[in-house]
């Protein structure tokens, strides 16, 4: 009969000198993982600035803050501020109006209208009145939709919605009906969004004689008014997402 293999005369048994190079082996073979997110950068909410946007984001606030008006703290840097490159200025108004600084935002976009290379955006325009409406400038968001009556925009239906949005949050009917207008004039053409804005939007200022108007351009432009539904449904599915 044959002997099992730990019993074999021919295996020798194991030595301690072995068993310690397997160990070794073994430890040699063991990967550690350093943790790179001690190392990771913050993010800066999708807004990457150069160091020059960032220092001319903090002149123009200290500017505003020593001048005590917009206009007079953009002359004091006016110089630096002229000097960023395209994108720089750019990001400049941007992250003025993402920290509420309404004037300044403002004063930073009438100089990029003025700059060579300007061609207008409609989001940039979103950015704007945003920041205006919210902290109810009324004169100021009426000079920057006079700026945007004057624009020749590209079609933009979803940029369209977003400051129908804006205008409507803060209670700009009026603003916001015109937008409307300007909208189909350029080609922009509505849609279910853009109707569920409109007619929500004026409902809940009780705008309702305006509000049966616009009801009567959706049913027109889709036959009904179901999808109003549709169009909250997706937006409560989008804000508990």
């Amino acid at each position: 009969m044959l002997s099992s293999p730990a019993c074999s005369p021919f295996r020798l048994p194991p030595t301690r000198g072995g068993a310690r190079r397997r160990s070794a082996t073994a430890a040699a073979g063991t990967i550690t993982m350093r943790d790179r997110s001690k190392n990771r950068k913050p993010t800066q909410r999708g807004r990457y600035l150069s160091t020059e946007a960032i220092q001319a984001v903090q002149s123009l606030k200290r500017a505003a803050l020593r001048g005590g008006s917009a206009p007079s703290a953009a002359a004091a840097v006016e110089p630096k501020l002229r000097r960023l490159l395209k994108a720089d200025m750019v990001a400049v108004f941007r992250e003025l109006a993402a920290q509420g600084e309404a004037l300044l935002a403002l004063q930073v976009f009438e100089e990029i209208r003025k700059e060579h290379w300007y061609k207008p955006r409609l989001l940039w325009y979103v950015d704007l009145v945003t920041v205006l409406a919210s902290k109810g400038l009324r004169s100021e968001v009426d000079k920057a939709c006079s700026y945007l009556k004057r624009e020749q925009l590209e079609p933009d239906t979803e940029g369209f919605n977003l400051l129908l949005k804006a205008l409507l949050d803060a209670g700009f009917t009026q603003l916001a009906l015109d937008c409307f207008r300007l909208m189909k004039l350029w080609d922009s053409d509505p849609d279910r969004v853009t109707y569920a804005t409109l007619i929500k939007g004026l409902e809940s200022l009780g705008k309702m004689e305006l509000c049966a108007g616009i009801r009567l351009e959706a049913e027109n432009d889709y036959g009904s008014l179901d999808f109003l539904d549709e169009v909250e449904t997706k937006e409560a599915c989008g804000s508990s997402s």
